[in-house]
């Protein structure tokens, strides 16, 4: 990977950037509500089924449920990193590792536009 020692991208770097994360976000924001309706959705109606059967149904609806829920609370947070990351194409600080002070690859930012870490300081941080 090629380093580099420029204190910021260019503005037509930050755009390029800004149009990948808006069209990250957009696809976010669908999933999160096909996540949410998932988790609002009540489904088939058991009334008329056996009563094991029916108990063995809400269980199931119950945990689909649960990992709708964790699912939409995650790309909620993923959602709230990209706007964060908007912030920061904002402030012309977009790209700069929060630990190192050096711009984060390109590759990188591609990969995980939100990212705040470079991958060495992002591998320093876990030991």
């Amino acid at each position: 990977m090629e380093e580099t020692n420029m204190d910021r991208y260019s503005d037509e770097e930050l755009e390029e950037f800004r149009h990948i994360i808006e069209g990250k976000l957009a696809e976010a924001r669908e999933g999160i509500e096909v996540y949410l309706n998932a988790c609002n959705n009540t489904g088939n109606d058991t009334m008329d089924t056996s009563p094991t059967f029916k108990v063995l149904e809400e269980g199931s609806q119950s945990l689909a449920k649960e990992e709708n829920a964790q699912m939409a609370s995650r790309l909620d947070k993923y959602i709230k990193n990209l706007e964060a990351a908007l912030v920061r194409i904002e402030n012309k600080t977009y790209g700069i590792c929060r630990v190192t002070g050096k711009l984060i690859p390109k590759e990188r930012l591609k990969s995980v536009p939100h990212a705040t870490l470079s991958i060495d300081a992002k591998l320093n941080s876990k030991k």
